[in-house]
């Protein structure tokens, strides 16, 4: 158990993260997958964050210099799109903003994986993904998954994410009952969430947006505000999940938590340990 000084200070600072990105607004440009728009922009609007779905390969240019932070999702990736990300992450990461991949179902062919190692060539500031995405990635090898979902536990890919954040000099976030992220030495646990986000589609690119927020008005301590980001999207699960009756009704409540976030409820519900 984590001593209760040191307890404090992630739930401090996990607040201290979530009112930057209320006072500061960050835009956040999302080149994200069809399934997941709606529900990516909504929790970003939500936290109090811009978001920005632009994802045309010639307004790349003249877009994304103005941004605060890029997330990019593979979900629905297609020969189209790929140019679009590069470009943008490539310029992102030459301007110095933070930027989050998100390999959704990496292994589920050979071009998508082949196109999240380019990507990852770009330098990500983090890389997140669920235990089987990871590992994927981590090893570089086509394998099986199913499709976007996880038939691995978080935990399980802890040596491959390690690994991946020494190889890619990224932050690597891995969802799931809990949520892991490293450096590549250091390994946080954040214990917030519930099992039934697993039954909305888009909640794990919807935290990758987050995660991006969060980057933008920290992006020198990157692991710290992926930590928060976490932290915030699981305990606004957790309430929403408490007057939810069912997937459907989760999602509302989500996004309704997400938004009426106070102080008192975050310093309270915070639940974030070392494992490494």
């Amino acid at each position: 158990m984590e001593s209760k000084s040191v307890q404090n200070e992630w739930s401090s600072g996990v607040w201290a993260h979530l009112t930057a990105v209320r006072e500061r607004s960050p835009l956040v440009q999302c080149i994200t997958n069809f399934v997941s728009m709606d529900l990516v922009a909504n929790t970003l609007l939500s936290a109090g964050a811009s978001p920005a779905m632009v994802h045309s390969v010639v307004e790349i240019p003249d877009f994304t210099p103005h941004i605060h932070a890029l997330c990019v999702n593979v979900g629905t990736l297609t020969p189209d799109w790929l140019p679009s990300m590069k470009a943008a992450a490539e310029l992102a990461s030459n301007l110095g903003k933070p930027w989050v991949l998100d390999p959704a179902a990496v292994s589920c062919s050979g071009f998508r994986l082949k196109a999240c190692l380019e990507l990852v060539e770009l330098k990500p500031t983090v890389i997140k993904g669920n235990g089987s995405e990871i590992i994927a990635l981590s090893s570089a090898s086509p394998g099986q998954t199913k499709g976007a979902d996880s038939s691995h536990e978080s935990t399980d890919a802890i040596e491959a994410a390690k690994s991946l954040a020494e190889s890619s000099g990224a932050i690597v976030a891995v969802s799931g009952a809990v949520d892991i992220v490293t450096d590549g030495k250091k390994v946080i646990g954040v214990h917030n969430g519930t099992k039934m986000m697993q039954k909305i589609t888009a909640t794990g690119c919807s935290l990758a947006g987050l995660i991006a927020a969060f980057l933008a008005i920290d992006p020198l301590r990157a692991l710290e505000a992926t930590v928060s980001a976490m932290s915030v999207f699981g305990i606004a699960g957790e309430l929403g999940e408490a007057m939810a009756k069912g997937p459907g009704s989760l999602r509302m409540h989500l996004i309704d938590s997400l938004y009426g976030l106070d102080e008192t409820t975050v310093l309270n519900l915070v639940n974030i340990t070392r494992l490494g």
